[in-house]
């Protein structure tokens, strides 16, 4: 047995040890020592990181309009958006499990470069396609700000503080994703698009420090796993990447063809690739836990699904991040074509589903701090999604803003409500040894059905416009729409109006439909006999205590004492 393990505690890839046996029924498993004062500086900077990668994903929905108009490309701007959340889904569960090798602060501060770097040179670009790749690349650095960030605040938190931190996060995810349009509209209107992404500098640079700062020392951090780069999961995690991709990849594609593309190569090619992917994947990750067990850290874990809870949680997430970034870009862009709104005003226009996250995020974690009420808050947030956007298919024009703010509200507390629970149910039903990956899969998912709800919008909205606006406009037009000077006679505004109302409404549908399919899978992870969060937390850490011994190298790693 190594020096560095305690006394009488198995390495992790050792035999297994009953959690009934002598050498563990009388021991406190010890958690972190982090002071509370410690705790919520680090926490300042550490939301600040969830923040600014949260609100990337959604700070653009009120810019592409101008974008697109500025670079002469309407048809391909979602490109702006999307490169940014296939980067971020594919990365998340990759950053979680790399952060167990070279350490949890080290991994923060590497995407916290890589991302301050490319929003820095997103906001030098010349033309649509470098903005594109610039996202991308922005996006690897957010997925793991992303997924850390939650990995982080639950492992540092003293148990006292533990009942806050559901809401806190949650506060934070659907907050930022609501307020990203509202800054990105008030940046636009009043200086440029490109300080959207020039503004991550200055509070990218706090943040940053605040972390540094304040990170524990090694004494206060709690033990872990010691992990090498032979345990690190490449297969897995390209496989990851690769799946993920290329769905979403076939859905963008197909939307923006100008002609019907369905049964062609374009479209079925990636798609049929990323279905065998996600395949390849389930199957290499089953013989990376029955032949190779204790070899490697899988990426994408499958045994987490065997617990049904987790698994309800997890279709839930991806189900509700689907109507969640298809609103987010969407009523914007409505709210400037049909209804003749600044991007300011769109922006602002999206505060009441951010009041309402907020309330909905609060309430989620009041209710399940000490009770296990997670599986029927997951069902009610569902519901009232699915209320939102069932209401939402009755505005059509500028006269329906009004209740359409109405409306919106319901979709923000649902969502609220959901996003709170799932971080929460994270914590109380996956083993201490993969709570890294379990929140990077979520992560994952939640951005993977935004993703496919932006590629929608996106096929909504050109389908629409080839049926309302083919003869009507013509392809420099189009191609210009929004951008000052552009002269359109009343007929031409109005099939415009009719174009974009129609998108709206058809993806208000689709995002109805699939919140209602969130609420039956929801239901499937309901039992009875349930521990409390708390108590199902402490059982967690006696059944894993062996696994999370204390290891002298990777506090180093974490307290920066040695990399």
């Amino acid at each position: 047995m190594e020096k560095s393990e305690a006394p009488g505690v198995r390495p992790h890839n050792g035999p297994s040890t009953s959690i009934d046996s002598p050498s563990t029924s009388n021991r406190v498993v010890r958690g972190t020592t982090v002071p509370p004062w410690r705790f919520w500086l680090l926490s300042v900077g550490v939301c600040l990181g969830l923040f600014l990668s949260m609100v990337d994903s959604s700070i653009v929905a009120t810019s592409l309009y101008t974008i697109g108009a500025e670079f002469r490309s309407m048809d391909s701007v979602n490109w702006v958006a999307l490169s940014y959340t296939l980067a971020y889904l594919g990365c998340a569960v990759t950053f979680a499990r790399l952060s167990d090798v070279i350490g949890r602060r080290n991994a923060f501060v590497t995407a916290y470069v890589v991302f301050f770097a490319f929003s820095l040179a997103c906001g030098f670009s010349q033309d649509l396609p470098q903005l594109t790749a610039f996202r991308a690349l922005q996006g690897i650095g957010g997925s793991g700000l992303y997924s850390l960030s939650m990995i982080i605040l639950f492992e540092l938190c003293p148990a006292e503080l533990r009942q806050y931190i559901g809401s806190i996060v949650g506060l934070v995810i659907a907050g930022s994703g609501v307020l990203g349009p509202v800054l990105g509209g008030v940046l636009t209107h009043y200086v440029s698009w490109r300080w959207v992404f020039w503004i991550n500098g200055p509070i990218g640079f706090i943040s940053l420090s605040i972390f540094l700062i304040t990170w524990p020392k090694a004494e206060q951090l709690p033990p872990a796993q010691r992990r090498s780069w032979k345990e690190f999961d490449y297969i897995g995690s390209a496989l990851v990447v690769a799946a993920s991709v290329l769905v979403v990849f076939a859905f963008q594609n197909a939307g923006e063809a100008s002609h019907n593309v369905w049964g062609n190569a374009v479209f079925i090619a990636p798609l049929v690739a990323g279905a065998i992917g996600w395949a390849a994947l389930v199957v290499w990750e089953h013989i990376a836990e029955t032949r190779f067990a204790g070899r490697f850290s899988p990426a994408f874990p499958i045994s987490l699904f065997r617990n049904r809870a987790y698994a309800a949680g997890a279709a839930s997430t991806l189900f509700l991040g689907y109507p969640y970034l298809l609103l987010i870009y969407s009523f914007p862009l409505r709210a400037q074509v049909v209804s003749g709104k600044s991007a300011l005003v769109a922006g602002i226009m999206l505060l009441p589903m951010l009041g309402a996250s907020a309330v909905g995020s609060a309430v989620s974690g009041k209710v399940n701090a000490k009770r296990n009420f997670l599986c029927e808050t997951l069902a009610v947030g569902a519901c009232l999604m699915t209320l939102g956007c069932g209401l939402l298919t009755s505005v059509s024009d500028a006269g329906d803003d009004a209740k359409a703010l109405g409306f919106l509200s319901f979709a923000g507390l649902g969502f609220g409500l959901s996003v709170a629970a799932a971080t929460i149910l994270v914590t109380a039903e996956s083993p201490i040894r993969d709570h890294a990956p379990a929140q990077g899969i979520l992560a994952q998912l939640r951005v993977l059905g935004g993703s496919l709800g932006i590629s929608t919008s996106t096929v909504f909205v050109h389908t629409e416009a080839n049926r309302y606006l083919a003869g009507v406009l013509t392809a420099h037009e189009r191609m210009t729409l929004g951008r000052e000077g552009t002269n359109l006679s009343t007929e031409q505004w109005e099939a415009v109006h009719v174009a974009y109302s129609g998108a709206f409404r058809k993806g208000m549908v689709a995002a109805a439909a699939v919140s209602g399919a969130a609420i039956l899978l929801t239901l499937g992870g309901y039992r009875r006999g349930r521990r409390g969060v708390e108590e199902q937390q402490r059982a967690l850490m006696l059944a894993d205590g062996p696994n999370t011994a204390p290891q002298s190298s990777m506090m180093e790693r974490d307290s920066g004492e040695r990399v």
